[in-house]
């Protein structure tokens, strides 16, 4: 008897389908990207509208698509409960994966909707449902929409232009702490290349040393 109940234990135990992945009431970051219970996770295979993305309506008008996507995703689905199957995870350290909520994919109706796009790069499985949202011109597709591998681009190229002196002698960052200290960098430190300037917050390019010291900059250290 005893050996029967142990045959009948190993066989539900290891009969059990193995199942890796998040589930609990989900809180909507953006428009692809979700907490779901403690896990963050990045919907595979959808691209949705950064939050500060804009649009244009089809009379040119500027709109915030970007807040808009994430209004409706968090209209539908904040605190609801999802199951989410583990694919693996980016550099950001989010799990990458597909989840349901009762039952349904819901990146796919996110991209049945015109909320998100297909995201070729990583999916071709939502592809078919992104032709047929922008045949009926659902959701974003009624709009001058941009994408977001688009958008990302072009605010990266602005940045870094954003981030050359006017004059390319003038290469010392003066950069501002979150302490309020005023330290400046060389090309070549350690910090350099990671240091933005922000001239709304203060900061400046310096043409020499010198220059940097007499405005009441210090050098770094490393």
């Amino acid at each position: 008897m005893l050996r029967v109940s142990l045959v009948t234990l190993f066989l539900a135990v290891f009969a059990a389908p193995l199942w890796a992945g998040a589930e609990g009431e989900i809180h909507v970051i953006d428009g692809d990207t979700l907490q779901v219970g403690t896990v963050r996770v990045r919907l595979q295979g959808i691209d949705a509208p950064e939050t500060n993305q804009d649009c244009r309506t089809e009379h040119g008008h500027p709109w915030h698509c970007g807040a808009w996507v994430k209004q409706a995703v968090r209209t539908r689905y904040e605190g609801k409960r999802a199951f989410c199957t583990d694919l693996g995870t980016d550099r950001y350290g989010r799990m990458i994966a597909t989840c349901e909520v009762e039952g349904q994919d819901i990146a796919a109706r996110f991209v049945e909707d015109g909320l998100a796009f297909a995201y070729r790069k990583y999916s071709t499985r939502y592809v078919a449902i992104e032709t047929d949202a922008k045949r009926r011109d659902a959701g974003l597709w009624a709009m001058q929409v941009q994408s977001p591998v688009q958008f990302r681009r072009v605010q990266a190229d602005a940045r870094g232009t954003r981030q050359k002196p006017a004059d390319p002698s003038c290469n010392i960052k003066g950069n501002i702490s979150a302490k309020g200290v005023r330290i400046y960098h060389l090309p070549g430190q350690r910090y350099y290349s990671r240091t933005r300037i922000s001239q709304s917050k203060g900061e400046r390019w310096f043409c020499s040393e010198s220059e940097a010291r007499n405005a009441g900059w210090r050098k770094s250290k490393i």
